[in-house]
């Protein structure tokens, strides 16, 4: 039982210390909201897995087609709907990785070179690492006051 209890007691206590560690800063928003923001993530990542199997198959019009769903197409819900919600910077980044997928899917046509797509794709997924690294989101309820530390945060 000891056996058991030690390493469960230590990482209680390790996720309790790594969220007072947290260092990102911390984007304040509605649950309906960060439910948003978590499926354009999950779309990005998703549609990346894609490219990446259409890439291993050297399927370069899939990599477009693929590519081009990521595009800034993607962005006209999410636009309007998280502008002054969000911070400027963290909106520019999001535009600038729907931005690259355009060029991705642009170049994926007429360049038509594995090697070339995936460093597009290594570039912007730096962008991803960056954000997550900066940012952290909690949620709060619907009247949108400050989040207090024990509400529960992802990113």
């Amino acid at each position: 039982m000891y056996k058991i209890l030690v390493p469960l007691f230590a990482l209680i206590a390790t996720s309790a210390l790594a969220g007072d560690l947290d260092k990102r800063q911390v984007l304040t928003i509605t649950e309906s909201q960060r439910l948003h923001v978590i499926e354009e993530m999950g779309a990005l990542l998703s549609g990346t897995q894609n490219i990446l199997a259409a890439l291993s198959m050297s399927d370069m019009a899939a990599v477009n087609q693929y590519a081009s769903s990521l595009g800034m197409n993607m962005t006209i819900k999410t636009e309007d709907y998280l502008k002054g919600v969000l911070p400027k910077e963290f909106m520019q980044l999001g535009i600038s990785i729907h931005q690259d997928f355009d060029k991705i899917a642009a170049d994926a046509l007429a360049i038509k070179d594995r090697k070339h797509t995936l460093q597009q794709i290594s570039e912007s997924m730096s962008k991803c690492v960056a954000c997550h690294a900066t940012y952290q989101i909690r949620t709060v309820k619907t009247s949108l006051k400050p989040a207090s530390k024990s509400n529960h945060h992802e990113h």
